[in-house]
């Protein structure tokens, strides 16, 4: 519970707060797409248009090319599997504090579970000979500039291997040697993904070598990916952070300390964190409706969702493992989904009244989204009821 004396933050000013840190208020949006992934830290890649759509719901001038040339021309925008296991796109500025903070660590956790299943399911597999591979596919790469898993098989033929998982079981199911360890060369920072094969919704990429990071203090960068998480999305509580970031308790709570949060009175009592100076209120934004996709990370920016999305909402917005389906915002809520049909129509449905006003706004961003998209057809691959049901 909080304390008296304490600064109180309510559901409004949170909302405000929302729509003007993370370039939803239309006069907030940016220019280029490396001021979004700032502004929200990092953008979700787990789905390919995710990284798109949510970066040009953001944009002033929305457009494919432009996620495009930071992914792949300036590749000021980095790909890395990080906070909770997932992967997120963030700045190449910012890239070697979430590797020290989250990628590394998870690499660690990737090359033991690795190990264990090429002992359990492959034959003449160690870490002698898996650091040999790796050694191979680098220098392939170098030789190549990038390349796929599958071109790569063909100068390293150990990554051609497989390993049946689950043998026996309904569920059993057979992985090449090679997509394991290229995901975890990307973990640990020697490769990225590189333009991919076909549509910029396309699944099918090459890798390419990376240029290592400089090597950070693991508690430095966990403060200052804590700090720029509460710059982002403060108020938040411990709860909110822990899951965000998938760290330990001890972890979040060394690194909330390292910045100095402070805290904040929430609605019902509950306690939230801020950085220092930032307990006062922010200017509400001009109303603003966006349409944000499956995944976003604002929708997935915290644990405790109640104060910008309703209980009763959730069953038909999230898919069963907790994936948020595109959403329909008003003024720092959600307040419906929306989907693209095969036509290309953008179509949504409002959960409640929201007034003409919101209506409108909300007619003007589907035409928005819905001239950037030109032909590109989108289907989240995470899929949720509602999404379903409006494409039907």
């Amino acid at each position: 519970m909080v304390s008296d004396g304490v600064v109180r933050i309510g559901d409004g000013q949170r909302r405000a707060r929302l729509g003007r840190r993370q370039l939803l208020a239309p006069a907030g949006r940016a220019a280029r797409v490396e001021e979004v992934a700032d502004a929200v830290v990092g953008l979700h890649a787990s789905d390919p248009a995710t990284v798109y759509l949510s970066a040009c719901a953001r944009l002033r001038e929305p457009s494919a090319a432009e996620v495009e040339r930071a992914l792949y021309e300036d590749i000021s925008l980095v790909k890395l599997l990080s906070m909770r296991r997932t992967l997120f796109a963030v700045t190449e500025e910012f890239a070697p504090h979430v590797s020290a903070a989250a990628a590394r660590p998870i690499a660690v956790k990737e090359r033991a579970t690795l190990l264990k299943h090429l002992g359990e399911f492959a034959e003449g597999w160690g870490e002698a000979r898996l650091a040999e591979t790796e050694r191979a596919v680098l220098a392939a790469l170098a030789v190549r500039g990038e390349a796929t898993t599958a071109e790569l098989g063909a100068d390293v033929p150990a990554l051609r291997e497989t390993m049946v998982m689950a043998a026996g079981k309904p569920y059993e199911a057979k992985q090449s040697v090679g997509s394991r360890l290229l995901r975890l060369l990307a973990s640990d920072g020697h490769v990225r993904r590189s333009r991919p094969r076909g549509s910029w919704l396309s699944s099918s990429y090459p890798w390419a070598p990376v240029e290592q990071w400089p090597e950070l203090p693991a508690r430095e960068a966990k403060a200052e990916v804590v700090r720029r998480w509460l710059a982002a999305y403060g108020p938040g509580s411990v709860e909110d952070v822990k899951w965000w970031t998938g760290w330990t308790l001890g972890d979040v709570r060394k690194a909330l300390a390292d910045v100095g949060a402070v805290e904040v009175g929430l609605a019902a009592g509950a306690v939230g964190l801020v950085l220092p100076g930032d307990e006062e209120p922010v200017a509400e934004p001009e109303p603003w409706a966006a349409l944000l996709p499956g995944l976003d990370p604002t929708v997935m920016g915290w644990r405790g969702r109640d104060w910008y999305l309703r209980p009763q909402d959730v069953p038909t917005l999230f898919d069963r493992a907790g994936n948020a389906g595109p959403t329909v915002w008003w003024c720092g809520r959600v307040v419906g989904g929306w989907a693209q049909r095969a036509d290309g129509e953008v179509v949504w449905r409002l959960f409640e009244d929201v007034g003409a006003e919101a209506v409108a706004a909300v007619v003007v961003e589907a035409e928005r989204l819905t001239d950037w998209l030109g032909a590109v057809r989108v289907t989240p691959r995470f899929r949720t009821p509602l999404e379903r049901e409006l494409v039907a």
